[in-house]
């Protein structure tokens, strides 16, 4: 049996299918994020590692943290990293995409 709480391996398993070819310390990050942001606790697996996984890639690689920072409000900032967000994404065989119209995501 896999080590953890029922949390943990439905966290794991979710994270596994939504994004077979993530590297292992992207995951584990993803994996904490999902676990613990307090936001995410209460929600279904898929949906807190897709949230974890779409934050997580774009606070660590694109561009979104200076344009919020250049005075972006979110949904702007989110709309101009969604092909980079995407890029990434695919590159990981995610199981879907960001749509950049869509106000949904966790921080």
């Amino acid at each position: 049996m896999t080590a953890g709480t029922k949390r943990q391996r439905t966290l794991r398993k979710a994270l596994r299918e939504l994004l077979p070819l993530v590297p292992l310390a992207d995951a584990e990050a993803i994996f904490q994020r999902a676990l613990s942001a307090p936001g995410l606790r209460g929600l279904p697996p898929t949906i807190a590692v897709w949230l974890a996984a779409t934050s997580h890639i774009r606070h660590r690689y694109t561009d979104y943290d200076a344009l919020l920072a250049d005075g972006y409000d979110r949904d702007a900032a989110r709309y101009f990293v969604a092909d980079p967000t995407n890029e990434t994404l695919t590159t990981w065989g995610a199981t879907r995409l960001v749509d950049p119209l869509d106000e949904d995501g966790a921080d």
